[in-house]
Parts: structure tokens; sequence; C-alpha cells
């Protein structure tokens, strides 16, 4: 059987982009990325027929469930307001391999849900309206996660999306990825982690804006400047952006529209680092200037931040032949400010 072939629009108002939904079943049915959404569908595509062209289902043991982080933002920012509909703030995703795990253990006779450890109220709450949802019991939910809170690593939109995956697989059901999006929509401004591979995304309607495709394999030296920043608290307190950086955006989202399919790491690496300047002074980062210096000197492709986080990196290309030479420099010019810098690694998909 044929899965229908509808559009969703992914540019801006008057634009002739537009995706199908069997580019995201497609991109979802990529062995990077299967193992964690199997679980997903997506609106306009039949659950029966995705079953019957994958394949029979996998034996399932566990009701494990997992979702990866992001590498703050490739970019984030505001468009014109004419060019979106709704609100035109928007982010794209930098998928990185280090992921929240959630375990949900069902309770017959009950719609609470106990969640461990205990001050995940968010995922708690998610849980127990999607249980209501599916017509399903609550339970027990177990969180862990390799992403550190308030570092703007999406730690807590990994737990959401990977709680919402848990119960799915708990209950032998599929989910159509819009309802995870309005439950979470509920709760907070949240990142396009839910999707296989990079996403432009509305962040405060948890809506997709654009598929973009898969991130080249990029390595991230990543350092943290320290404290947390809370997701609600930033969104609230940011102010409006100019309508010239507004059309800068507009340009450096049209640029990486084109540069990820094509797995152009330069220019994903120009995007990012723009996108970061932009940024400097909403929240400024200390080590900014000196994290841009080391990417210069280095001939890295440039610097990241988490826009509503503590955390800046440096970008390079692990396919690049002096890969290796790059990254020891790279952390030889990071060390004077920091000893500790971490490396992450992109989510990195057939493209």
């Amino acid at each position: 059987m044929s899965i229908q072939n509808p559009t969703h629009p992914i540019g801006p108002v008057g634009s002739d982009a537009s995706i199908s939904t069997r580019e995201l079943v497609a991109a979802a049915a990529d062995e990077v990325w299967k193992p964690y959404i199997y679980h997903q569908w997506f609106d306009g595509a039949d659950g029966a027929q995705i079953f019957a062209e994958d394949g029979r289902q996998p034996r399932i043991h566990s009701s494990d469930a997992l979702c990866c982080g992001t590498f703050g933002e490739l970019l984030q920012g505001q468009l014109p307001v004419a060019s979106v509909p709704c609100d035109p703030h928007f982010l794209v995703t930098m998928p990185i391999a280090l992921f929240a795990r959630a375990h949900f253990m069902p309770t017959p006779g009950t719609r609470l849900v106990t969640v461990y450890p205990s001050h995940k109220v968010k995922a708690k709450r998610l849980a127990e309206d999607l249980v209501i949802a599916l017509g399903a019991s609550g339970g027990i939910l177990l969180l862990e996660s390799e992403l550190p809170e308030g570092k703007g690593l999406a730690s807590s939109s990994a737990d959401l999306v990977a709680t919402a995956r848990s119960i799915a697989r708990c209950f032998k059901r599929r989910i159509r990825t819009s309802l995870i999006e309005k439950l979470m929509a509920d709760i907070e401004p949240s990142d396009g982690v839910m999707y296989p591979g990079v996403v432009a995304y509305q962040q405060r309607s948890c809506s997709l804006l654009s598929f973009l495709g898969q991130m080249p394999p990029l390595a991230i030296v990543g350092i943290d400047e320290g404290g947390t920043v809370e997701t609600l608290d930033y969104d609230q307190r940011r102010g409006e952006i100019s309508a010239g950086d507004r059309a800068e955006y507009h340009e450096l989202l049209e640029r990486a529209r084109i540069a990820i399919p094509q797995g152009d790491a330069a220019t994903i690496g120009r995007i990012a680092t723009a996108s970061a300047l932009l940024h400097q002074e909403r929240v400024p980062k200390e080590h900014l200037n000196s994290m841009l210096k080391a990417s210069e000197a280095t001939g890295a492709l440039g610097i990241i931040v988490a826009h509503s986080g503590t955390m800046v990196g440096i970008l390079l290309d692990r396919m690049a032949a002096d890969f290796p030479r790059k990254l020891r420099s790279v952390l030889a010019h990071v060390s004077p400010f920091d000893n500790s810098p971490k490396i992450y690694l992109t989510m990195a998909g057939r493209g």
C-alpha cells in the first residue's frame, strides 16, 4: 500500500518550499533515527501503512525510549512578521548524540503518574495528559539523562519526548507527533527534538516550520560558562528584534535550507557564527570572543551557542582529512580559559 503524500508548508508565506510527509517518514526510517522514533508517526501518514512498509514491528522487551538533545541552536531569532504564520520566533536545531531516557511502567486502575526523579514535574504533567489522551492507565515513570539541565541542550524537551515515546512503546501504540507537540506546548516552549533530523521550529507554539534534512558529521568542542537558564524565564524576558535583524535571520534561514541538505559544513559554520554574534547583546557569553578567536586561529568552521543557555562551542568537520589535528589544536586553544571542554558529536543520518 502506498502512503499518501500531502505537503506541509516549510517556508515563509509566498514561498514555494514544501515538504512531503513521505520525506519525514523516510527520515524516521533511517537507521540512525529509527530506534528512537519508531512509535511516532506524522500527520498525513497512515500508521497501519507505515507498519506494512516497515515490515514487522521490532520485538519489544521493555518500554525504554530515548530522545536526543541539541547543542544549543544552529540559528535562533525572529523572522519578519508577515513571513510566517503566527509567532515569528524560531530556532534551528543541532541534534547531538546525547540522550534522555524514559521507562514507563503502567499501574492499572489509576491515571496518576509517579515520576523519578521527583523534580521532573514537566514530564509528570505530560505523562498524565498523554495517558488520558490515549485512554490508558497511569503508572511509574523513570527518567535519566546525559543532558545537564538548564544549559541549553534541550534537556527538558528531550525528557518530554522520551516520556511520550516510552508510554507509546509500553502500550504498543504509535502516537502522532502533533499530539506530542500539543501536549508540550501546554507546558513550555520546546525544541524540535521530536523530529528525525534538523528542523526550523516555532518553539513557542511547538510547531514545525521547516524540515531541513540531516546534519553532516560534525564535532563540537563545547564549554559551559556556568549557572543555569530556565526556559520559561528566558522566553518571558527576551525582547523584540529590529526589522533589520529579522531580515538577517530570514536570510540565514534561507541559507540553512540550502546548506544542510547539501552537507555544506563550511556554510553551516558561518550560519552558526552569525547567529551567535547576533544574539550576543541579548544573552552575552563571556567567552564568545575568545572562542571565536580560537576558531579562526585553528581553521575551524565557526562557533555555536546555546542561545537560551550557558554553552559555547567550536564546530569542526569530522570528515575532513585534518580533523584530528584541528581537534587537538582547538583543545589547546581553549584550555587557557576552560580546562574541561567536552566534545559533542552531531546526529548524522544518511541525508
